[in-house]
């Protein structure tokens, strides 16, 4: 993140600024700062809200320019919904219509009074974390592959006008930039095409990141290490692909004591996947380039953590290959066996993802883990019925779950809970193996975790399924960066 981010102490209508950043309400009073600026301008504000030319629905924004009245060069007026109904929902739409109108203006610097504002059952702390997250996000430009690269930002500072004192605001400004850091990271891995993101690709990433940062340990497994320690089911994946699957481990050594019980990330990371010898559809096949969002996911949580050095011992763990159909390839009826000697059938090699999971959850058992969470674009299922609004959650231990869920609410990044019955657990059975890699056509989400759970007996277990929760399609297309949000968020809630 290239934008400076301070804490205002002083008034703000006392300083000199490019841009003076107000909410206003749809339904409700007048903000205290508004009505003060509101009162210099002679009533500027409220005949603009009269007139109609801003209604104050949540991330409606309006610019203002009032000279001579103010040391501010103009103002953003800032939507904010009604003032009985501000939760953090509206105040996040509210944060992030007013980074999209700032950051594409020419502004160089700001001052920013959203988290003045009370947000139903959220501190201020809060507020101000999620106000440095949008920005830091929307600052975000992919330009990596084209020979015209970006604009420039003008914006180089904000100030954060908050009623809190600076110190106790100090950590929330850093965690927002953590954040948004770690979301840039997933995005921009997410939107490399395949032919650059390549397991030895995401290996390469995770070893720079070890080097920059000296709290993060990272170790790479090829595939006759691998072969070794019995993963036939991972290595069973790339088989169709010239491209080298890869297992990377990355540390992160933060309890005081060093046997401290880590929690665990694992994440999928198919960098590109036709489906193998079951083809996918070639329409919109080239979206298959964000297989690997979940292990995006984890590597930006994992520079996050290392950022604000979590307290805590966290291991990540990426399953990378590369599904190819060729004369190598795994076929449909293909029998497998797994790192735990479950062996499994392969009725359809478009359902890799679990295949190079199962293996990588059976690994993370050397590190007598606290808790495990597979990070995954394993299901259209989870699309069809979630769309791009959550990521979906089951486990194997029902206070994780919850626990998940409470903490995607106070993220502002939504996951929701499917059940994970037994009763679901025979659509797997097969007549020649232990089990197989599909359970039909039914509860697609439901039966891809059925699968996993049979690898996770010996830890607390969660499966977050983000098919459709970590990349837009269209003309938005491109990854989003969840749930590093969540992810973050947990892991700083846990304790060594």
């Amino acid at each position: 993140m290239t934008i400076k981010f301070q804490l205002q102490g002083t008034d703000p209508l006392q300083k000199t600024t490019d841009c003076l950043v107000l909410g206003i309400w749809e339904k409700g009073g007048t903000p205290t700062l508004t009505a003060a600026v509101d009162k210099a301008s002679d009533k500027l504000i409220d005949n603009v809200k009269r007139s109609g030319d801003i209604k104050g629905k949540a991330g409606d924004t309006l610019w203002l320019h009032i000279p001579g009245k103010l040391k501010a060069k103009r103002l953003l007026l800032v939507g904010c919904g009604e003032e009985k109904k501000f939760d953090a929902r509206a105040y996040v739409k509210a944060a992030r219509g007013a980074a999209k109108a700032l950051l594409g203006s020419g502004a160089k610097n700001a001052i920013i009074a959203l988290p003045q504002l009370p947000v139903k059952d959220r501190s201020e702390e809060w507020a101000v974390s999620q106000l440095v997250r949008e920005i830091g996000a929307t600052e975000y430009r992919y330009d990596q592959t084209k020979s015209r690269k970006a604009d420039p930002i003008s914006l180089k500072t904000v100030h954060i006008a908050a009623g809190s004192s600076r110190k106790s605001l100090k950590e929330s400004v850093e965690v927002g930039a953590c954040t948004a850091n770690g979301m840039n990271t997933a995005r921009e891995l997410g939107n490399l095409p395949g032919n650059i993101c390549t397991p030895t690709y995401l290996a390469h990433f995770a070893s720079k990141l070890g080097t920059k940062h000296k709290n993060l340990k990272t170790q790479v497994l090829g595939e006759k290490q691998m072969q070794k320690l019995g993963m036939g089911s991972l290595l069973s994946v790339g088989h169709g692909s010239i491209e080298e699957s890869k297992l990377i481990v990355i540390e992160h050594k933060g309890a005081k004591k060093a046997d401290s019980k880590p929690y665990v990330l694992v994440g999928k990371g198919i960098t590109f996947d036709t489906g193998g010898i079951s083809l996918k559809p070639g329409a919109g096949m080239d979206e298959m380039k964000f297989d690997m969002c979940g292990a995006a996911t984890v590597l930006g949580t994992m520079q996050a953590v290392a950022e604000l050095n979590l307290p805590i011992n966290v291991t990540a763990v990426i399953a990378a290959a590369e599904n190819m159909p060729s004369d190598r390839a795994t076929k449909p009826g293909d029998i497998v066996t797994s790192m735990s000697g479950q062996t499994i059938e392969v009725l359809n090699t478009d359902a890799e993802g679990r295949l190079v999971l199962c293996d990588a959850l059976t690994y993370v058992e050397r590190f007598k883990p606290k808790t495990v969470i597979d990070v995954a674009t394993l299901t259209g299922a989870a699309v069809a019925a979630f769309g791009d609004v959550a990521s979906v959650v089951l486990s194997n231990h029902q206070p994780l779950a919850e626990e998940i869920l409470q903490t995607s609410q106070e993220a502002q990044d939504y996951a929701w809970q499917l059940p994970m019955w037994d009763e679901y657990q025979p659509l797997l059975d097969s007549n020649f193996a232990d089990i197989a890699n599909i359970g039909g056509p039914k509860a697609g989400t439901i039966t891809a975790a059925c699968f996993l759970s049979r690898f996770t007996d010996k830890y607390h277990w969660a499966h977050l399924d983000i098919a459709g929760s970590a990349w837009l399609s269209g003309a938005q297309k491109g990854a989003t960066g969840r749930p590093v949000p969540l992810l973050l968020e947990y892991l700083r809630k846990q304790k060594a």
